[in-house]
């Protein structure tokens, strides 16, 4: 027993102490650690996790994470449902008088467990120090609005302040709104208060998350693209099943100056789709097995998953938003996060900061309910057919004579060898499957690397 202790507290100790400052890569594409190693962000939206969850729950969600190979937990400080005036499960609010200079110590007490024990367990934590509606109420939310540029600058850099030693921390700004002139005043307010609060531009790697906007607007990159604090750029497709994410992350990638990209909110797993569960129904994993693996193969360094019942933290007593649900101590475990770990497994077994967006490669990739979609480094390609329709590939568009594929299955990481061959002209490659819920991805490796299946 005590041998097993043993064990699992230096587990927890290096997950603890090998969590380093992440920052953007040199191509600035990606995120790496700061020892140069390439990061991929497996994100979960937890927005109420702060506000809900006791401490032996939140502990509980982050272990379940952990384990499932979740690398980014988004959660927000102030939280949107009734953030500020009802009490975290300590009876604590966050603010004294809605005061934003004026932070209690007790509720962020329990804001510095949850982040300690995610740097345990070897998670980073996207923080939101407040979520939009406390900025711009819009049409929905409970606000109420009570940041201004001064306050916002002050409380940003009490936060900044407050977790600068913690190199877990990513912080992302916005949450949930597109803001208007006064709105964008104030969000350039925070941020500055956090860079100053944590000693320096380098030390607050940054982002903002919007609503869903236009293809065209780009997410933050409409607002702030070139603004020096946003290190790198997030947008949200929302809560529909076809929305061509793959031309929303091309938009954002093809922006100057460089900078990374990633969907910060799709759509969730078990949530009314397009809003409207009567007609639609609710989403699948495989809606969101599609939306992930279409978002980083169309560019994006990472991906974020979400669940409906996880992001407001549901439980059978509360009200919950946008229909019943499962509690989310039940869907930690539904089958779309569990299989996120697929996704991770693929990409980071090849070398992945030298990973682009490349449709030259297959013919008839075009579609939006049975997109295809190919992405290749150097010596390797993935393919990932929606419906498990054929892919006819242009070889020789990487290194080596000759070439190896097989297909990987993203609903379990089974993989089919599909042989070796010369590295040019055309090629077909037939999924073992097709159909609805049939999705596969085509990996071709320059044979003469020998790359390593991914884990599964």
């Amino acid at each position: 027993m005590i041998k097993l202790l043993s064990t699992i507290f230096f587990s927890l100790f290096i997950a603890a102490t090998s969590l380093g400052q992440l920052k953007v890569s040199g191509n600035k594409r990606f995120l790496v650690t700061s020892e140069g190693k390439p990061f991929f962000w497996l994100g979960d939206t937890a927005w109420e996790l702060f506000h809900r969850l006791s401490r032996e729950e939140a502990e509980k969600y982050l272990k379940n994470r952990a384990d499932k190979g979740f690398t980014v937990i988004q959660a927000v400080a102030l939280a949107e449902l009734e953030g500020l005036h009802d009490p975290n499960p300590y009876g604590e609010l966050p603010l004294e008088n809605d005061d934003p200079t004026k932070p209690r110590e007790a509720y962020f007490q329990h804001v510095d467990f949850i982040i300690n024990k995610a740097a345990e367990l070897g998670l980073y934590i996207g923080l939101l120090p407040t979520w939009g509606d406390k900025v711009f109420k819009d049409r929905w939310g409970a606000g109420p609005e009570i940041f201004n540029t001064d306050n916002a600058k002050i409380y940003g850099r009490w936060i900044g302040n407050r977790y600068k030693g913690k190199k877990n921390i990513i912080w992302i700004i916005g949450g949930d709104r597109n803001p208007d002139e006064k709105g964008v005043g104030i969000w350039r307010a925070m941020a500055s208060g956090i860079v100053e609060g944590v000693g320096g531009q380098e030390k607050a790697l940054m982002t903002f998350h919007p609503q869903p906007n236009s293809l065209e607007d780009g997410g933050s990159s409409k607002y702030f693209h070139k603004d020096e604090w946003l290190d790198f750029n997030m947008f949200q497709t929302g809560h529909c099943r076809e929305n061509n994410v793959w031309d929303r992350v091309q938009v954002v990638y093809n922006r100057t100056p460089v900078k990374p990209v990633l969907d910060g909110e799709t759509l969730y797993e078990d949530h009314p789709v397009c809003f409207n569960a009567k007609d639609l129904g609710t989403s699948s994993a495989y809606d969101i097995r599609k939306h992930a693996y279409l978002d980083v193969f169309a560019g994006a360094f990472g991906h974020t998953y979400g669940c409906h019942d996880i992001w407001q933290m549901y439980a059978p007593n509360r009200t919950p938003v946008n229909g019943p649900h499962f509690p989310w101590y039940v869907a930690l475990d539904l089958p779309g996060a569990g299989q996120m770990k697929f996704l991770r497994s693929l990409i980071e077994s090849r070398p992945m900061l030298d990973r682009v967006p490349d449709q030259t490669i297959i013919k008839d990739g075009m579609g939006a309910s049975d997109r295809i979609q190919a992405t290749r480094g150097k010596d390797y390609i993935f393919v990932y057919s929606t419906q498990g329709k054929p892919v006819t590939v242009n070889l020789g568009t990487i290194s080596g004579t000759e070439a190896t594929a097989f297909w990987y299955n993203p609903k379990n990481g089974e993989i089919k060898e599909d042989g070796r061959f010369q590295n040019s002209g055309q090629k077909i490659f037939t999924p073992p499957s097709s159909g609805y819920g049939h999705d596969w991805v085509l990996v071709i490796d320059d044979a003469s690397k020998n790359y390593n299946r991914p884990k599964s």
